[in-house]
């Protein structure tokens, strides 16, 4: 049971009220004007947030109804007409010009790698922190981006040869980024700028000589590079220096030299590891990838955002029988070739994701007694989390600015709505206009279909724009729910709306203004332990003019940023921004008829739906549902790496759920399943999902100990299908907070 104290006119939750002043006890501020000033805030804007959700309540019962007076794929004209006819579409803004100031360079000039991890888990939180630098041949050896097979299996000790295979990776990438010349021995051929033994897999030494960088080669070749400019500085002696710090596409690379080393020692050139700048920002999540529920779950991540603010958080970590303290890294300082130091950050530029406009938590009450909006309360305490650092030396923003990711909104209105609570946090604590700056998720079908006028809502806020396919196929589901069945998922990545949303999100971005002002960013790479997949796969993204894309892990992180070495991201955006570019008008109206291509509905043809194509697809929806679930409600992890049923690990989240809860939800409202296939199959992978998970000592079974008793996991899991048509907007959280509640407080009086 919450504990409350009241503030002002309201009831403050202890934990919350800890957390609270002890942020304002530290920065001097008076705690009666704080709470009045958020008992102002809350019953002035919570009733706001309360017309939005019912706005668009209002619009799906108008949709749902067009839908089924008119079933099928609408005809496009007449469609388009409804939409706009019922406020759903929005008038494209004449001009849209963000004039975002104070932003990070590593969110607004440069191009890399972007995490996302659950703020509650502190130990991943300092992972993701300290991703800014992963080491190339850790994350080439332990993956699959060296094959496992032959000579180049990994085994119990080290193997010789699959070391060689990533050193030879590691070279190719070094050659890539930083290219040698000849300064004598070699006969330049001018048709020929670099002869294949200019490489650095021949190099037998490096120094630093006049400030330039000469490579010795094998055959007594001494080598510069091509671009002198791209050395950036060394550490240790100019003659025999420890590293080498280069930058190439405004990314850094360091290569270590240890002679000593396990690597280097047998590396003619003494190279011990090639480190590379990877995760240059990271989102602390507040939202999908956390089971955050009550009072007590917040306040441990506003605490935990605390301590990355003040850079005070630790965790005592134990491997292999040894314990440590792992903290946050420090900056990294070499010496320049000109004379003098050049220090970079050694942290990722850290983001918050606040929750969305649509649940109402019990950390504040109101003057009523009523729950509050989380997202009000989010915006405020992490916040307030936030003064250490603006406040402070600005390690983490750079520049007076803090950086929330805001999810799930609904169209300009409700943009406009998160940048008014902005305002009047920072007037709340006493912080510069337009301190706090906004990441919006294109993941919501109106707002997808609005996105220019979705920006210019917050223009001088948005720092940020990206997709995410699966939250997005979720509200497209929902959306067009009584429409007929929709494709299977697979399928639905291949339908024409999704290559019409991917590509309008750039182009509307670059023609709003968004580059040397924010990031345009693309969704998540979902299968942690396919490495040479993602990277065959994920360069699509930088060459499709992302600035940043989601990976599911530090290693990953280290990884995609190969890719931004192999294609310049901003060069690619400016061509294919060019190419997709709408009549010039400046308006961000995206491609010609690209709005006509996104609202075409994902449905399925009856040969589409053969019984073996739903069959498969009903068991695998079910086991993900299922294995995701479980461990949400009984053990409160919102985002873990879950097995489907073929056994392959997938990073799961709220928006993995929401999609197979929302497309099982269409096809049993059309027929193409029934409830009693669906409980067969929840049944039947209820005992895969209990295999699955055998070796955690505290899991659960989903039927419990006689096989027949579901859960409270199981039955969330089977309420989110059979009663998915009613969610808002196809949401998974008012189910789950609903279920996981009842399992803590099960798990509270058993103790």
């Amino acid at each position: 049971m919450t504990a409350y104290a009241p503030r002002a006119d309201l009831s403050v939750a202890k934990p919350i009220l800890a957390f609270a002043e002890e942020s304002l006890a530290a920065h001097g501020l008076n705690a009666e004007e704080f709470w009045a000033g958020v008992s102002a805030i809350v019953h002035e804007l919570a009733p706001r947030n309360a017309e939005l959700l019912r706005r668009r309540d209002a619009l799906q019962l108008q949709i749902d109804e067009y839908h089924r007076a008119t079933p099928g794929i609408p005809d496009p004209a007449a469609y388009r007409a409804f939409l706009t006819e019922i406020g759903y579409l929005s008038a494209v803004p004449h001009e849209v010009r963000v004039t975002t100031t104070h932003v990070a360079p590593e969110i607004a000039l440069c191009a890399g790698p972007q995490l996302v991890v659950p703020i509650l888990n502190a130990r991943f939180a300092l992972n993701a922190a300290n991703a800014r630098w992963g080491s190339l041949y850790d994350a080439l050896y332990g993956t699959d981006a060296i094959p496992h097979e032959g000579d180049l299996a990994p085994g119990a000790g080290y193997n010789p040869a699959r070391g060689a295979a990533v050193i030879a990776r590691g070279r190719e990438l070094l050659d890539l980024i930083a290219p040698l010349q000849a300064l004598e021995g070699i006969s330049l051929n001018a048709e020929v700028p670099s002869a294949p033994e200019w490489s650095h897999s021949a190099a037998t030494r490096y120094s630093v000589q006049d400030g330039e960088l000469r490579v010795e080669l094998g055959d007594f070749t001494v080598c510069a590079l091509a671009d002198p400019a791209a050395l950036v500085g060394y550490t240790g002696s100019a003659e025999s220096p420890d590293s080498i710090l280069l930058v190439h596409h405004g990314l850094h690379a360091e290569i270590v030299i240890d002679r000593t080393g396990q690597i280097g020692s047998s590396d003619a050139a003494g190279v011990q590891d090639i480190v590379l700048e990877a995760a240059l920002t990271t989102i602390m999540d507040l939202e999908d990838s956390v089971a955050a529920v009550d009072a007590e779950d917040k306040a441990l991540g506003y605490r935990n955002w605390r301590g990355l603010m003040a850079r005070t958080l630790s965790e005592e970590i134990t491997k292999g029988g040894t314990s440590f303290t792992r903290s946050m890294a420090a900056d990294r300082t070499y010496l320049a070739p000109g004379g003098g130091t050049v220090t970079l950050p050694g942290r990722s530029v850290l983001f918050v994701r606040n929750v969305g406009h649509l649940m109402y938590g019990d950390s504040i009450l109101d003057r009523a007694g009523a729950e509050t909006p989380e997202g009000i309360v989010d915006a405020i305490m992490t916040a307030l989390g936030a003064l250490d650092d603006l406040r402070g030396d600005l390690a983490n923003s750079r520049t007076p600015s803090m950086y929330i990711v805001k999810p799930k909104m609904h169209g300009p209105d409700e943009a406009a709505f998160t940048a008014e609570l902005f305002a009047r946090v920072e007037a709340l604590l006493g912080l510069p206009p337009l301190t706090l700056k906004i990441g919006i998720m294109d993941e919501e079908r109106r707002t997808s279909a609005n996105l220019a006028a979705s920006i210019a809502a917050a223009a001088d806020r948005v720092a940020f724009i990206n997709t995410g396919f699966l939250d997005r196929t979720g509200d497209e589901i929902h959306t067009s729910m009584h429409a007929g069945p929709f494709l299977p998922k697979a399928a639905i990545r291949t339908a024409p709306w999704l290559t019409a949303y991917e590509a309008r999100n750039v182009t509307i971005g670059v023609e709003c203004g968004l580059t040397g002002h924010a990031q345009i960013g693309k969704g998540m790479w979902a299968m942690p332990d396919l490495m040479a997949a993602m990277l065959e796969q994920k360069i699509g993204h930088v060459r499709a003019g992302a600035s940043t894309a989601w990976v599911p892990s530090p290693t990953a992180a280290t990884l995609h940023a190969i890719h931004y070495h192999q294609v310049d991201a901003f060069a690619a955006r400016a061509e294919v921004s060019g190419d997709r570019s709408s009549t010039g008008t400046g308006a961000g109206a995206g491609a010609p008829d690209s709005l006509a291509t996104l609202l075409q509905v994902p449905l399925a043809e009856p040969a589409d739906l053969d019984p073996a194509t739903v069959a498969a697809e009903l068991e695998n929806s079910a086991q993900s549902i299922l294995g995701y679930v479980v461990r949400w409600i009984d053990q409160g992890v919102g985002c873990s790496k879950v097995p489907d049923i073929n056994d392959i690990g997938l990073m799961e989240d709220r928006a993995t759920l929401r999609i197979s809860s929302q497309l099982l939800a269409n096809w049993l409202l059309h027929g193409v399943i029934t409830e009693d296939e669906i409980d067969a199959a929840l049944v039947r992978c209820a005992a895969v999902v209990d295999r699955q998970n055998a070796a955690d000592p505290l899991y659960e079974a989903l039927l419990g100990a006689d096989g027949t008793t579901p859960g409270l996991a199981f039955t969330a899991a089977r309420r989110l299908v059979l009663e998915g048509a009613a969610q808002p907007s196809g949401y998974t959280e008012p189910l789950l907070h609903e279920l996981r509640r009842a399992k803590k407080a099960a798990q509270a009086q058993s103790r």
